[in-house]
């Protein structure tokens, strides 16, 4: 006796297809979009893109920013700022031999009581010395507190994904020993 095959349901052709926007600081520009079958199931998703990808800023091709879904609102999917992170690839090719890489990682609250895990990378034109890299060290972790204590998150987004965070740390910690490049490689709110 032959069995009857059971009808298997399609829950792909159920899935809406939703449009995912950036928070205002960039603009709400499109990230893409995402299926799900409900909203809430689109809330919590993280997504991942470029600098280039983002707004097509070539220049800044090696920043990773990442968002997560915040709330939706018919088919649009609207996100939160959750991080960025710089490639390996362009840490690695800042390095060189006969220099000095200083890092710090600061926790640090935004005006709006927004915590934030910073990590600031310093790089030397020469070797420093381990009381100059402390100093240097110590001028980072006070330049983070004190600016992000003064703005609320979405302005110190803008100023850390567009240089100008790690370009006022540069030019106090030059003071100290001369500074190739300052970059801030990470970002994370917790």
């Amino acid at each position: 006796m032959a069995k009857a095959r059971r009808r298997v349901r399609d829950t792909w052709k159920e899935k809406i297809w939703y449009d995912i926007l950036a928070p205002e600081e960039f603009n709400e520009e499109s990230l893409g979009t995402s299926p799900a079958r409900e909203p809430e199931m689109l809330v919590g998703r993280k997504i991942e893109t470029s600098m280039r990808e983002l707004n097509g800023d070539f220049s800044r091709q090696y920043v990773k920013l990442f968002f997560e879904v915040d709330h939706v609102s018919g088919e649009v999917a609207h996100t939160v700022f959750t991080g960025h992170k710089v490639t390996s690839d362009y840490v690695r090719s800042m390095i060189r031999r006969g220099t000095s890489r200083i890092d710090t990682i600061t926790s640090a609250t935004t005006k709006d009581g927004v915590k934030l895990d910073i990590h600031i990378l310093a790089i030397t034109v020469k070797r420093a010395k381990a009381s100059q890299q402390k100093l240097i060290r110590e001028t980072m972790r006070r330049m983070v507190v004190e600016n992000a204590a003064e703005k609320n998150l979405n302005e110190l987004v803008k100023d850390i994904i567009s240089g100008k965070f790690a370009s006022n740390i540069y030019h106090e910690a030059k003071k100290i020993y001369p500074l190739k490049k300052v970059e801030t490689i990470k970002s994370k709110v917790n």
